[in-house]
C-alpha cells in the first residue's frame, strides 16, 4: 500500500530543503555493488566456547524449566565512582522438571558481583562460571507454580567502549559538564549492568524499573513514570513501569539534565501519548526535528499495524551515542539533523530528507520489540525489517518509485562477507549484511508477491500473529511463504544462509534469449522480470537449467532485469551446455 503524500504534509515541510542533496556518483557506486555481488561463497567458522553456550542457549538445563513473568529491578547509579548497586526480584513460573538440587541460572557479567540469591527468605548456594551463576534449589518445584527469587549485586559495570555497538554503561558529561549516564547492551546482553535471565527467548510479562540517581539529574526509562521519590543524601528514585512484555536488552538508563514535553497521536488504537526528553539546552531543536515521529507512526501503522505499546506510550530520549530501539523509550543521538548524522547510506539523497534514527530505531518497535528473535542468530528479523522500513517511510513521503530507489541504493553497503544467519545457541550474530542485504531480500519478495495489498497484509499479519511474542526466524519465513502462496524457503536460504547472490546468466542470439540461474542453493525457484518486448517488463521463471524464449529488442544492450530484484545479470559469451 502506498500512503498518500498529502497525509505527510508536515514531514514534507520539515524535509523539503534536503531534496537537492543528490549523490552524483551513485551510478559509479552501483558498479561497485556488482563486483561485491559476485563475491564467492565464504565459509564462516565461529569460535564456540562453553561460555558462548551458557549465554546463547535458552534450552540449557538451568534455564529451560522456568519462565520469567516479572522483573522488579532496583538500582542505584553512582557516577562518583562509576558503580551500581541494587537488586532484582524475579518472579517466574515453573514450566518443566525442577527437582531438588536443580540449578537456576542467573546471568551477571564480570566485574559486577552477584552477592546473593534469596528464595522465600533462604539464601541459596551459588556456583559461579564466568557470567553465568547457578543457584541450587532447596526443594523440588511443581510445574505450574510461581516463585520469586531476589538477586542482590553491586560493582563497577563494564564501560561502553563503542556504544551502541559495543555496550555497557556510558559515564560522560553534556556540553556544560553535567553528568550524563546511559546504557546500551544489545547483543552483549543486559547482564552487563543488571542480573537477569539473559536470553531474548524469555521476556517478562511486565517490569518495574526503579532507578536512583544523584540530583539534579533526571532518569528516563521504559514505560510510564509511576512515582518520583526524593531521598536523603541528594538522590532521587524514579520508578518506571512497563505494562507489556519487554526484551531485556530494551531496558535502559538515561540519566541527565533533561527537558520534557508531551503530545498525543491519534492512532489505530486510540490516543497514543508522545513524550520527548531532549537535553534542556536542545529543547528548541527537538521541537523542530522530532515532529517527524508523527509521520513515522502514521506510515508504520499503515504498513505494520497498530503501534504495539499504547499502554506504555512512545518516547524519544536524547543520548550521547547514535541511538537504540529501547522499547517505548527510543534513544536518539542524531544531532537533530536529517540523514544518519548527515550521511545517506543509499547515495540517492532521499535519506537526507528524513531523520534516520527516528525512523530506523522506531521501526524496531514492531520488528525487534513486538516480534523478538529468540536467538541472536536470527537478528535479521529485527534489522532486515527495520532497514526495509526505511524504504517504506521514503515511499510514504515521496511515492513508490522513490522508496524503491532508496532501497536499491543501499546495495552499495552489502559486503557478502559471511552468512546473515550464523550458528544457533552460541550468542552469535551474522554478517552486518542483515541490514542492507536483508532489506533487499524483503524488497525482492515484495516483487515476487506482486500485489501491494497482499504484501501489506503480510507485514501487518506478522505483527498480529506474533504480537508481543518471541520467535525463531523460520517461523517468520514460514508465515511469509504461507501468506504469499508459494514456497520461499530457497529464497530465504539463498539470501540469509549463503554469501551468494542469484546470478541470472544469459546469452542473446538474435531474437532468442537463453537463460538460467547460477550461484544459487539447490531447488532455487524465483521468478524475475526482464525486458522481453522492449520497453515492457515481463515475467521469466528461470531454473538452473538453460531455457529459451523470444525477445523483441532494438539492441542487445536494451535487455535488462527489473532492478527491484536483488540479482546479478551475467552475460555469457560461450554457448550454453546442451
Amino acid at each position: 500500500m502506498s500512503l498518500s503524500i498529502a497525509r505527510f504534509t508536515t514531514a514534507l515541510l520539515l524535509c523539503a530543503t534536503a531534496l537537492g542533496a543528490q549523490d552524483t556518483t551513485h551510478a559509479a557506486r552501483r558498479d561497485t555493488v556488482v563486483s561485491a555481488a559476485r563475491a564467492p561463497r565464504v565459509e564462516y567458522t565461529p569460535k564456540v566456547s562453553r561460555a558462548d553456550t551458557l549465554r546463547g542457549s535458552f534450552t540449557t538445563p538451568a534455564r529451560r524449566w522456568w519462565d520469567v513473568t516479572f522483573y522488579d529491578l532496583h538500582v542505584a547509579v553512582r557516577p562518583a565512582d562509576s558503580s551500581v548497586a541494587g537488586w532484582n526480584r524475579i518472579t517466574y513460573r515453573v514450566v518443566g522438571s525442577a527437582p531438588l538440587g536443580a540449578d537456576l541460572q542467573i546471568d551477571l557479567m564480570e566485574p559486577l558481583l552477584l552477592d546473593s540469591v534469596v528464595l522465600e527468605g533462604r539464601t541459596l548456594p551459588l556456583r559461579h562460571e564466568g557470567a553465568a551463576h547457578f543457584a541450587a534449589l532447596p526443594a523440588p518445584q511443581r510445574v505450574g507454580t510461581h516463585a520469586t527469587v531476589v538477586a542482590y549485586y553491586h560493582g563497577r559495570p563494564r564501560v561502553a567502549v563503542n556504544p551502541p555497538w559495543q555496550g555497557g554503561i556510558t559515564w560522560t558529561a553534556d556540553s556544560l559538564g553535567r553528568p550524563w549516564i546511559v546504557t546500551t547492551d544489545q547483543g552483549m546482553g543486559a547482564s552487563v549492568w543488571w542480573p537477569n535471565k539473559d536470553t531474548q527467548a524469555d521476556e517478562p510479562d511486565s517490569q518495574r524499573v526503579a532507578l536512583t540517581v544523584p540530583d539534579p539529574s533526571v532518569d528516563v526509562s521504559n514505560g510510564r513514570l509511576r512515582s518520583t521519590r526524593h531521598n536523603a543524601g541528594g538522590t532521587t528514585t524514579y520508578e518506571w513501569f512497563v505494562a507489556n512484555p519487554i526484551n531485556n536488552y530494551a531496558i535502559a538508563i538515561a540519566a541527565g539534565h533533561y527537558a520534557h514535553y508531551s503530545d498525543v497521536y491519534h492512532g489505530l488504537r486510540g490516543d497514543l501519548t508522545l513524550d520527548y526528553w531532549p537535553l534542556d539546552y536542545h529543547l528548541d531543536a527537538a521541537r523542530r526535528q522530532w515532529p517527524q515521529s508523527r509521520s513515522m507512526l502514521q506510515c508504520f501503522e499503515g504498513w505494520f499495524g497498530p503501534y504495539p505499546w499504547y499502554e506504555d506510550g512512545y518516547k524519544l530520549i536524547e543520548v550521547p551515542n547514535t541511538g537504540m530501539e529501547h522499547q517505548s523509550a527510543v534513544s536518539y543521538g542524531n544531532w537533530y539533523r536529517n540523514g544518519y548524522r548527515l550521511r545517506d547510506g543509499s547515495g540517492t539523497g532521499l535519506g537526507l530528507t528524513w531523520d534516520f534514527i527516528i525512523v530506523h530505531e522506531s521501526a524496531h518497535e514492531w520488528f525487534g520489540n513486538n516480534i523478538t528473535a529468540k536467538d541472536n542468530a536470527d537478528m535479521w528479523v529485527h534489522e532486515s525489517f527495520a532497514n526495509y522500513a526505511e524504504g517504506l517511510y521514503t515511499e510514504c513521503l515521496w511515492g513508490k518509485d522513490a522508496g524503491a530507489r532508496y532501497i536499491i541504493g543501499n546495495r552499495r553497503g552489502i559486503r557478502n562477507d559471511r552468512p546473515i544467519i550464523p550458528p544457533y545457541d552460541v550468542n552469535d550474530q551474522g554478517s552486518g549484511d542483515m541490514y542492507p542485504k536483508g532489506g533487499e531480500m524483503l524488497h525482492t519478495i515484495r516483487q515476487i508477491v506482486d500485489d501491494d495489498s497482499t504484501w501489506r497484509d503480510i507485514l501487518r499479519g506478522l505483527n498480529r500473529t506474533f504480537w508481543h511474542k518471541t520467535v525463531m526466524g523460520h517461523e517468520v519465513e514460514d508465515y511469509i511463504s504461507r501468506r504469499a502462496g508459494r514456497n520461499l524457503k530457497p529464497v530465504f536460504d539463498e539470501y540469509l544462509r549463503t554469501t551468494m547472490v542469484p546470478a541470472f546468466e544469459y546469452r542473446l542470439r538474435g531474437d532468442t534469449l537463453e537463460y538460467r540461474w547460477a550461484d544459487v542453493v539447490p531447488g532455487f525457484d524465483m521468478p524475475v522480470k526482464a525486458t522481453l518486448d522492449w520497453p515492457a517488463l515481463a515475467w521469466l521463471h528461470p531454473t538452473t537449467s538453460w531455457q529459451r524464449t523470444r525477445v523483441r529488442l532494438p539492441n542487445a544492450s536494451d535487455f535488462r532485469l527489473d532492478p527491484n530484484f536483488y540479482v546479478v545479470a551475467r552475460p555469457i559469451d560461450s554457448p550454453p551446455s546442451r
